[in-house]
């Protein structure tokens, strides 16, 4: 049979006027240990029941047990058993229930004497409160554990907890009737027996109890000096308390900074390291909500994608998060530390500024901690951490917590922007030496090249003076030709410098793309001959808006890649050129045919400095491999994009690239 109560409270219940106590284990133990001493020290034989928790609480006490069983065959030791502890009748009555009686909650110590008595009953007291909770192992120490109960001198309330003690021990063992109803004879426990020593107990268990040692000796026991001394004891715990919270403050701060530094070790991911961070930092403050992002000073709104939540509480992740408006941000810029509000609403800016009340009231922040992520004086980022309940204020060491992983994580982000600059030139470098290569390339092919054939004809032209007229023409024609080849080379090499080292000129204005449209065809029909081309077809509706662009690098751009088409498509294929609104603030063009098209693993490196499809030596067409590079510069530089897309080889090509346009106008 399970007993799901517990002593304490039948005993507060039966007793009203009792008022129990908060008591630490260190001043339990002495308490027990000067009870036990008493039944050691003297000659009586008293009635003794003692309840623990659990067998291994038991094992430490058990010799002493032993000893008071050689004073008094009226010992009861009751526990949760753990491994051998049973029922049983050797030097004591053991008693075991099960762990889920009550008494698996208490500490309980009985001594009933003919001429004194006291009791202790306690029961252990659960943490309730949030800060409790987050108590590391250190805090959590044996000593540190706290009960709450009732310890006294008072003969009818050590009695009445005795006979609510034996009564448990009947329903556990009942072949103890016999023995138990002598003890509450001898002792006047029963309850008419009781009534009748309530009044001549009343003065005694209030006065210094007495009680006989040897022969003709009193020991007298001082109540007053005794509550004095469990009162040192509790102020000693609670010091030791203060100091162990203290302690796990201090190890818990250590802890989170070096989790941050260690994942910083593990991964120069900014990414990576801002999880760890939001998610251990929110957690060991108990926020409702914790957010950490990246912004610098002059940033009007942020994106959040790092949060840690509790449940119930409504979550910002991926929304936009509004900066130059909220005056807390503008709080922390300007004065380059924490801001901390315990009450938002209280906060006095909050009653003229309508977008923070906004915030407050959306979100539910009642209060709102905000801490800048610096390095050097230089915003990288802002914690933030919200309170969407009424809690706890934050304390001075964990808003110095948080100040310490601000810190850390502002030196963690300029580590990782480091390796990646240093990536990136990593990159930049391994780009220059494959340049390097395809320059000797291309030099060696576009060059050399077209400079024999120069030489050739020059040579020949100045040996044979009476060389025939018609033959002549070929060999200046084949020179002419070979000599522009080279200045498009050059040409193309000196234009991307430009672009790349950010040296080009740029003259923005707002023209209609048709116009640039018409120019570039014109160049390359300039440029070819009829028969060479494909059919071209042009399709730029009249109705859309004037573009944004400097109009030469736009033909520029268009240029090139009708050259490219057309280089790639046979005569007898199509060209088209298309135009359209793909919003944003974006007109898209396309510059598709039907020619031999582009594998899909190439259609990102197509622009690529020196990119050749077919190799730089062995290709059937012309070119220095720079054009779509230099269309890629140039598209970059008004904020575009470029892309190429195939459905694979001879399938045919497709170029797109996004121009911005002129709000409400339109192309005549």
């Amino acid at each position: 049979m399970i007993v799901p109560t517990s002593i304490l409270p039948e005993l507060l219940g039966s007793l009203p006027q009792l008022r129990s106590q908060i008591y630490f284990k260190s001043s339990l133990t002495a308490l027990s240990h000067a009870m036990e001493d008493l039944v050691l020290a003297g000659l009586d034989r008293p009635l003794v029941i003692a309840s623990f928790q659990q067998e291994r609480f038991y094992r430490q006490e058990a010799h002493r047990y032993r000893r008071i069983a050689e004073l008094t065959d009226q010992v009861y030791v009751l526990a949760a058993p753990e491994t051998n502890f049973k029922n049983a009748s050797e030097d004591y009555e053991t008693v075991a229930f099960k762990l889920e009686d009550g008494l698996s909650l208490e500490w309980n110590l009985v001594v009933i004497g003919c001429e004194y008595s006291t009791c202790l009953i306690c029961q252990e007291r659960k943490n309730t409160t949030q800060n409790e909770d987050d108590i590391t192992p250190l805090i959590m120490m044996d000593q540190a554990r706290r009960f709450e109960g009732i310890w006294t001198f008072d003969r009818e309330v050590s009695c009445m907890a005795a006979d609510f003690l034996l009564n448990r021990i009947l329903t556990y063992r009942p072949e103890l009737a016999k023995k138990i109803e002598s003890a509450k004879n001898i002792y006047g426990l029963g309850k008419e027996l009781r009534k009748q020593r309530k009044s001549s107990n009343a003065k005694s268990a209030t006065s210094p109890t007495t009680m006989t040692k040897g022969k003709g000796k009193n020991l007298k026991l001082n109540e007053p000096f005794a509550q004095r001394l469990v009162t040192y004891l509790q102020a000693g715990q609670h010091k030791l308390l203060k100091a162990y919270h203290s302690i796990a403050a201090q190890e818990r701060k250590e802890r989170l900074v070096n989790l941050i530094t260690t994942a910083m070790r593990g991964s120069l991911n900014p990414d990576e390291m801002i999880e760890v961070a939001v998610q251990e930092l929110g957690e060991a403050l108990s926020a409702c909500r914790c957010l950490i992002y990246r912004c610098k000073a002059t940033d009007i709104v942020a994106k959040i994608s790092h949060e840690f939540l509790r449940p119930g509480i409504l979550s910002l992740r991926d929304r936009t998060w509004h900066l130059q408006n909220n005056p807390m941000f503008q709080d922390v810029i300007s004065k380059l530390e924490r801001v901390y509000i315990e009450e938002g609403k209280d906060y006095p800016v909050a009653a003229n500024n309508s977008m923070l009340r906004s915030m407050l009231q959306e979100w539910q922040i009642v209060s709102w901690l905000m801490v800048p992520v610096l390095y050097q004086g230089r915003v990288l980022g802002i914690v933030e951490l919200h309170q969407c309940r009424v809690t706890k204020p934050w304390e001075e060491d964990e808003l110095a917590l948080v100040d310490a992983i601000a810190t850390q994580l502002g030196a963690a982000l300029i580590q990782a922007e480091t390796y990646a600059h240093l990536e990136e030139l990593n990159q930049q470098l391994e780009a220059l030496d494959r340049t390097r290569s395809n320059l000797i390339a291309i030099t060696g092919h576009e060059l050399r090249t077209p400079l024999s054939t120069i030489q050739v004809c020059l040579e020949s032209l100045n040996q044979d003076p009476d060389m025939p007229l018609d033959l002549r023409q070929v060999m200046l024609e084949t020179a002419l030709t070979d000599a522009e080849r080279m200045r498009k080379l050059v040409q193309d090499f000196l234009t991307l410098s430009h672009l790349e080292s950010g040296r080009a000129q740029w003259n923005l204005e707002s023209l209609p793309l048709q116009e640039c449209v018409d120019l570039a065809l014109s160049s390359i029909r300039s440029r070819h001959s009829r028969d060479d081309l494909p059919q071209i077809i042009a399709q730029v509706p009249p109705e859309l808006p004037l573009v944004q662009a400097d109009g030469e690098w736009l033909v520029e751009v268009l240029s090139k890649l009708l050259d490219n088409a057309c280089k790639f498509t046979e005569p007898k294929g199509n060209v088209t050129i298309e135009a359209k609104r793909n919003g944003n603030q974006m007109i898209e063009v396309l510059v598709s045919d039907t020619g031999r098209g582009i594998e899909p693993n190439r259609l990102e490196i197509v622009f690529d400095r020196f990119y050749q499809e077919e190799g730089a030596l062995r290709r059937s067409t012309g070119g220095t491999g720079l054009g779509l590079a230099i269309c890629r510069q140039i598209v970059k530089s008004w904020g575009g994009k470029i892309w190429a897309d195939s459905a694979g080889k001879d399938r045919g090509s497709r170029f797109h690239f996004t121009i911005p346009f002129v709000e409400n106008s339109r192309s005549d």
